[in-house]
Order: C-alpha cells, then sequence, then structure tokens
C-alpha cells in the first residue's frame, strides 16, 4: 500500500512480516498469489448466504436485498477494501493483475450473489427482468457515488445506521421501479 505493487518486492514483504522469503513462498506462494488470498478471503463476506430464505413473496425479497445491501456496504466501505480499490487504481497501468484479480475474485463474488437472489425472485415470480441487469441496478440504487467519494476522500464510511438507510432505499426504489410482474 505504501508504495505500490509493482515496486514493491517479496523480499520487503517477508521482512516487513518478519519471515523469511522462502517461508512467505512456502505459506502463500507469489505476490500475485498473496493478492489473490488476500482478495478471495475477503470476497467469501460477500456471497449470499447460505441461510437464505425462499422467495415466496416481496416482502421476503425486500428483507433479503436489504440484508445483503447491508453486508454489501458494510464490507466493502471497509477503508481496508477501499485501499486496495485505490491500490488497483493507481496500479492499473504498471501491475493490472491487481485490477483484474479484484473485479475477477472480488467484484464478481458479489455481482454473483447478487444475480443468485435475483434469479430465485424472478423463479419465484416476483420480478421480470434478466437478474443480470436487476443486480446491476440494485447495485446502482444501492452505492449511487458512495465507493467514487470513498476512494477520493471526501467521504467518511458510513455509520451502521446510515448503511442501514441506503439499503432499505435502495430496497424500496428497487421494489418500486419492478413491480409485481
Amino acid at each position: 500500500m505504501e508504495r505500490g505493487y509493482a515496486v514493491t518486492s517479496t523480499l520487503e514483504i517477508a521482512t516487513r512480516a518478519r519471515v523469511s522469503k522462502r517461508e512467505l513462498y512456502a505459506l502463500v506462494g507469489n505476490k500475485q498469489k498473496m493478492l489473490l488470498t488476500a482478495i478471495g478471503e475477503r470476497a467469501t463476506r460477500l456471497q449470499a448466504p447460505a441461510d437464505m430464505p425462499m422467495m415466496r413473496d416481496r416482502a421476503t425479497l425486500a428483507q433479503v436485498l436489504t440484508a445483503f445491501g447491508i453486508q454489501l456496504v458494510r464490507e466493502i466501505s471497509d477503508p481496508d477494501v477501499v485501499a486496495v480499490f485505490r491500490l488497483a487504481i493507481a496500479e492499473a497501468v504498471q501491475a493490472p493483475e491487481v485490477a483484474r484479480t479484484l473485479d475477477s475474485v472480488g467484484r464478481e463474488t458479489s455481482r454473483a450473489a447478487l444475480r443468485r437472489v435475483m434469479s430465485e425472485a424472478r423463479a419465484a415470480g416476483l420480478i421480470e427482468g434478466r437478474p443480470a441487469d436487476l443486480a446491476e441496478q440494485f447495485a446502482g440504487l444501492l452505492w449511487r457515488d458512495l465507493m467514487i467519494s470513498l476512494l477520493l476522500g471526501v467521504a467518511q464510511r458510513p455509520t451502521p445506521r446510515a448503511i442501514e438507510a441506503r439499503a432499505n432505499d435502495a430496497t424500496e426504489a428497487f421494489l418500486h421501479l419492478h413491480p409485481m410482474p
């Protein structure tokens, strides 16, 4: 984070971690595998819950969307996660693998989870549309310009209460845009 991904050596990482370079490679592999592991571990928090209720009515859909929205904003607005996004942007030319990893592992996990929610809601006859489009619309309503503001450092991480309000507002707007078929 301090010097950038491309110019930071595994020796520097090992030294900071107080392990040998050999031990670092044995534990986590090369720099790209370290990045993949770090992003992958965090991304597991962005999956749809395994115990998600069955989509039987719009109230359940609203409950699921709100809960998922809260989880998504809470996890992604974490300062460490925002710092990784900043790193990916800063290293886009020198080390494009950072952005590719963040997109394919981190962002895709949450997109897939939201597509799954939308697929189940559509299968239950609660909404119409392509799950990918519906997921993108909900995410847009949820985030609005928060991520850009966080990346620019012109906004603070929202409080738990503000996150809940944001998720409720996004859910209400989404359901208003997509009435019962």
